[in-house]
């Protein structure tokens, strides 16, 4: 029952927890000593103890679908790789990784892969989601180096969100610019949506999709018209300034013309303009509305540009602020994870390779870039990699395209996937399945957005056969016979490799862990978050505060960047403008908080965000189910009408798989088109069209376990996770017969005492099975028009230990007994408050944010849900004073 300090598995931001263990149940909270979070946790940290059971986990290996030792299973995967390799070469084999994994776990891939295979085919999805952001870095920085802290966000007079809708993606870090609003910060958000960060920004630019380059070409154009520009600074610190003079003014820079080509109200332009030039402090975050297209690196370095032009970097309040996605995207991008970097920031020149070679003892070292994720699985389809190794990620769900990853799939003569969970669309192509150890059972280090090492320590013993990601690696190297090289017994034994690395000749790389080389495993058990460099005195908050940049003169870099048309325009066949991306409550393809009943109720199906303009003339209302089609592939989901999204655009999330929701998965429908210089997918633009789905009849089935229909029912269908049963809800397009044909493969099986409403006639089905007094399965249906009740209670019926004569009589009435309980959608995800509770809480007197927050709790914890409070407000409060 210790409390162990640990890091959270979601976001960047790299939060504290601490938890408490009693079998395999778990209490976290925020670690209040953290530096990262001071305490804070966001709705998905809060639900990690509804995640950590053993449901669905792999615990031992499998080979062709049958259990295997782990001798056999690592036998084989070292023979088939080393098979390959010798007959096709080394590039013919290639690992595919995860910013899931620990810095220990992406050090050891890379070594393996790039020191001994021989060739740099490894990547990992952080390609997915800051590729882009790295190459900007790289080449204004002379390195992938992050200049801010984040206590910068705090110590800002104005913060710009470029493409990061702050209030879901990173919602403790928003909580602390929230409070500094209460000083005066301001906030400009640049986003063709008008999401949460959006709605409590002091000013919104909805650019039309693809045109921030132009935005911020024109900031820098205006500022140096404006006298604006710190020329002192470029001076001393900054080459290249002139270079981007000329190209500016190779466009009309007037505000009137950016603001028309970025679909902007000139004022609305001209009001940030001067906003940026008379604030010093200015933080700009950018994010995966900047990163994720085919422009992301001209994107990063128009931003920094414009911080480079004007002297804010490298002081306290000002910098630009590349925010991570992912729990170690960070220590993969410094550890060699991506397939054109080698290790520890340095790349593939010949004294770098023969200086990581040295100290490895690798004399067979890769010597040029591997392939990049959307080219590393085209290679899969093509034949020329014949062996890969895909490690806690799921790219048949993830990457653009997703169709054509299955099939490349498919495909591949040797599939190794080494897993938590036992089911992924991933998993279904592996011949070889290896079980890893999930959060709670790791231990070693991640690297946060700020450049914080934490540990992630473990709460659990490891289950059934798991084992830690690096020491399935260590094994497969040592069987293909590398094994001196591999031959670590604790992971502080490869932390303290992987510091020695960073140190070795050093003449000047700023990733430098050096007084770390030494750390004993008692003091590697006790390390405390620090950020890198790390020097004999400590960590370091902020980086060019002297002025001095990664690069041979010290002096940063401004690269001239042209705004260009989206790579796939729209046009008449697919008029409308596909954007994807995440929400509130949900992480990546479901595997965690898809287990937690709690994250999947504010956002529980898939859906498609379209502007009442666009729908109207398509004859799409409210709830309707659509059909997307790009030239990719099809998805149906259900239609969200909005304002916040601008015309011309439709918004999919990104999160749902076959499990959940087969027909919902928006990543089959997205182009594979990357930016040229970080082969970063756009994953913001797809030409896409929308249309009515049309359905003739609708349901929905509850039961205590998951189910999937069977072969040959033609039904959109997507799972809800409830807290004692599983929601299945679906629609199809038959006649009766296929109806009948799923009620009948539902009800094979049941036994017990049944309830039945038939109304043939009319179109409507109610069906209960008791066993035992306890509600076992429900099946209602109805036809398109019909009505369907609310399912909140009959999911409740599902908890209680034996059903009374009133809800059996409620179960054939398809009402609950007594007054109707308006609930509606979960609003606070961390306190479990419905809608229907903020409602009564505003009917009964509460007239802001902070009263409904103390009259129910909702929006006291990790803060995400204000704004969605805020929307509550102005309707009722409209009513009630009127009243």
């Amino acid at each position: 029952m210790a409390e162990v300090r640990t890091t959270c598995p979601y976001c960047g931001v790299g939060c504290g927890v601490a938890a408490t263990a009693a079998g395999r149940s778990l209490q976290v909270r925020g670690d209040a000593g953290h530096p990262a979070n001071l305490g804070r946790l966001c709705s998905k940290g809060t639900a990690l103890g509804d995640t950590v059971g053993l449901e669905g986990r792999l615990l031992h290996p499998e080979i062709g679908g049958r259990r295997a030792s782990w001798e056999e299973a690592t036998q084989l995967v070292a023979r088939r790789f080393s098979e390959t390799i010798a007959r096709h070469g080394p590039d013919s084999v290639a690992f595919y990784v995860s910013g899931q994994l620990l810095t220990e776990d992406y050090y050891v891939a890379n070594k393996l892969m790039k020191g001994f295979i021989g060739s740099a085919n490894i990547d990992t999805n952080s390609r997915l989601c800051m590729a882009s952001a790295v190459a900007a870095h790289k080449q204004a920085f002379g390195a992938d180096l992050v200049p801010g802290c984040y206590q910068d966000l705090e110590l800002a007079d104005l913060v710009v969100f470029s493409g990061h809708n702050a209030a879901w993606t990173h919602p403790v870090l928003f909580r602390r610019m929230e409070a500094a609003r209460g000083r005066g910060q301001r906030h400009v958000v640049i986003d063709p949506r008008r999401t949460d960060t959006a709605q409590e920004a002091h000013l919104h630019l909805p650019l039309a999709p693809q045109t921030d380059v132009r935005l911020w070409n024109g900031l820098l154009a205006w500022l140096i018209e404006a006298g604006a520009v710190d020329l002192g600074y470029v001076d001393a610190h900054v080459i290249g300034f002139d270079a981007v003079r000329r190209q500016l003014s190779r466009d009309d820079q007037s505000v009137a013309a950016v603001a028309a080509d970025c679909g902007l109200a000139p004022e609305d332009l001209q009001a940030f303009y001067q906003l940026f030039a008379a604030t010093p402090r200015t933080v700009s975050l950018f994010s995966m509305g900047a990163n994720q297209s085919s422009q992301g690196v001209a994107k990063g370095l128009a931003i920094i540009n414009a911080h480079l032009a004007t002297g804010r970097i490298g002081k306290p309040g000002a910098c630009p602020f590349s925010i991570t996605g992912q729990p170690n995207a960070m220590g993969g991008r410094e550890t060699g994870g991506l397939a054109n970097t080698l290790a520890a920031h340095m790349d593939f020149t010949p004294e770098a390779c023969d200086r990581v070679g040295r100290f490895w003892g690798a004399p067979n070292i890769a010597r040029r870039p591997g392939l990049k994720a959307v080219e590393m699985f085209e290679a899969v389809a093509d034949g020329r990699i014949k062996a890969i190794w895909i490690m806690a990620t799921n790219p048949a769900v993830s990457l653009p395209d997703a169709g054509a990853v299955r099939e490349a799939l498919a495909r591949c003569p040797f599939v190794v996937v080494s897993d938590c969970m036992a089911q992924t669309d991933t998993m279904g192509f592996a011949q070889v399945k290896l079980p890893a150890l999930a959060w709670g059972e790791k231990d070693g280090t991640v690297t946060n957005s700020e450049r914080r090492i934490s540990r992630q320590r473990a709460v659990f013993a490891p289950p059934g056969e798991a084992r830690p990601d690096w020491k399935i690696m260590a094994e497969v190297a040592a069987a293909m016979g590398h094994g001196e090289a591999f031959a670590w017994r604790s992971n502080a034994q490869i932390f303290r490799e992987w510091a020695r690395l960073t140190a070795y000749e050093n003449d000047g790389r700023l990733l430098d862990l050096g007084p770390l080389v030494g750390v004993t495993p008692e003091a590697y058990d006790r390390l405390e978050p620090v950020q890198w460099p790390v020097r004999a005195d400590g960590g370091t908050d902020r980086l060019f505060v002297d002025g001095q940049f990664q690069t041979p003169d010290g002096r940063a870099r401004m690269v001239p960047t042209a705004p260009k048309g989206p790579a796939r325009p729209v046009d008449g066949a697919f008029p409308l403008s596909l954007n994807t991306g995440r929400v509130r409550d949900h992480w990546h393809t479901l595997t965690r908080t898809g287990l937690s009943p709690a994250l999947c109720r504010h956002a529980p199906e898939p859906y498609v965000e379209i502007h009442p303009r666009d729908a109207a003339p398509l004859g799409i209302g409210e709830g309707a189910l659509v059909r997307v089609r790009t030239a990719f592939g099809e998805a149906v989901a259900v239609a969200k009408l909005s304002e916040a999204q601008r015309p011309g655009g439709l918004f999919m999330p990104m999160h749902w798989t076959e499990a959940f929701a087969p027909l919902g998965r928006s990543n089959p429908l997205v182009a594979p088109d990357v930016d040229p210089v970080s082969g970063q997918p756009e994953f913001k633009h797809t030409p896409a069209r929308v249309h009515p789905y049309r359905e003739t009849w609708r349901g929905f089935f509850l039961a205590r376990e998951a189910w999937r229909p069977p072969k040959g029912l033609d039904l959109v269908w997507r799972r809800i996770p409830q807290t004692a049963c599983q929601l299945h809800e679906f629609a199809g397009r038959g006649d009766e017969s296929e109806r009948a044909g799923l009620r009948k493969a539902l009800t094979r099986g049941a036994a017990g005492e049944t309830l039945v409403l038939e109304d043939v006639r009319g179109g409507r089905l109610r069906e209960a099975f008791i066993s035992d007094g306890r509600i076992d399965r429900v099946l209602f249906t109805t036809t398109a028009e019909g009505r369907l009740p609310p399912r909140d209670w009959l999911a409740d019926l599902f908890t209680q230990d034996k059903l009374g004569d009133a809800d059996r009589a409620a179960l054939l009435v398809g009402f609950a007994p007594g007054a109707p309980a308006t609930t509606g959608p979960v609003v606070c995800a961390c306190l479990k408050v419905h809608a229907g509770r903020i409602h009564q809480a505003i009917a009964a007197g509460a007239d802001s944010v902070d009263a409904v927050a103390e009259a129910t709790g909702a929006g006291t914890n990790c803060g995400s849900c204000r704004p969605e409070i805020a929307r509550l407000l102005p309707a009722k409060l409209e009513t009630r004073h009127a009243a």
